[in-house]
């Protein structure tokens, strides 16, 4: 009777792994290889080095590091709902997670350009009507309000929202519906939403994702915004 039973893939991976390496590089300790398995997701380039046009997960380098600290904080604390990076952050203390938001802020990735848009031209018109303007009616603040007029993001914690992909934004305007999506109180964001129809919310998300990111997409200075804010915003505040 033969005996012989193949190895499994992990029964290898475990061999290989515990084997030593005839020409073993020692892996350098830096924040940059250490954060390999998040550039892996939002940062994405294709084998030339450029950047790939993801249909979902946001690029983060260059947005603000108090923004990027408090979305951590948020995984971290169950105020946003995504079980990969909750994994990823739940045992992280404070101090590192400045520190992986200060190094994400200090990168500046090239941004793929948007793909062209097949919404109706009457669609894309409505959302650059509520990017630019608001609805008055609905008392729904114009998007470049708090977000900048290059909507670039505004220093220290208010992000930009050029470059993202259209589904990764229809699903946070949806998680802040579901309350799945929350932020420090007041949530002017779930607010927002609230006010929003389904037709509002897939036409800012149309329009933004076919406009193209600015050669400097650095966020703006915090003196260039108007204060007060159209509604108060917990997240807005500085960074604790």
């Amino acid at each position: 009777m033969n005996r012989f039973r193949p190895l499994s893939g992990a029964m290898l991976l475990a061999l290989a792994c515990s084997a030593p390496a005839a020409h073993a590089q020692a892996v350098p300790d830096t924040l940059a290889q250490r954060l390999a398995a998040c550039t892996s997701c939002h940062a994405r380039v294709d084998a030339r080095g450029n950047p790939v046009n993801d249909s979902y997960y946001p690029r983060i380098g260059g947005k603000p590091a108090g923004y990027l600290y408090n979305q951590l904080l948020n995984f971290r604390e169950g105020r946003r709902q995504y079980p990969l990076m909750t994994y990823l952050v739940d045992h992280l203390p404070d101090p590192y997670l400045r520190e992986i938001a200060g190094w994400f802020a200090a990168q500046h990735p090239p941004a793929p350009q948007p793909a062209p848009s097949t919404m109706p031209a009457q669609t894309l018109e409505r959302g650059r009507q509520l990017v630019f303007k608001g609805d008055a009616a609905r008392k729904v603040p114009a998007c470049v309000a708090c977000h900048g007029q290059r909507l670039t993001g505004v220093e220290p914690a208010i992000p930009g929202l050029l470059g993202l992909p259209r589904d990764y934004v229809n699903a946070q305007f949806g998680a802040w519906r579901d309350k799945l999506r929350r932020a420090h109180a007041p949530d002017c964001m779930a607010e927002i939403t609230a006010r929003l129809t389904l037709e509002d919310v897939n036409a800012v998300s149309g329009w933004l994702a076919a406009q193209p990111v600015p050669s400097d997409p650095r966020p703006a200075a915090a003196a260039a915004i108007v204060r007060p804010l159209p509604l108060a915003c917990g997240s807005a505040k500085d960074a604790p």
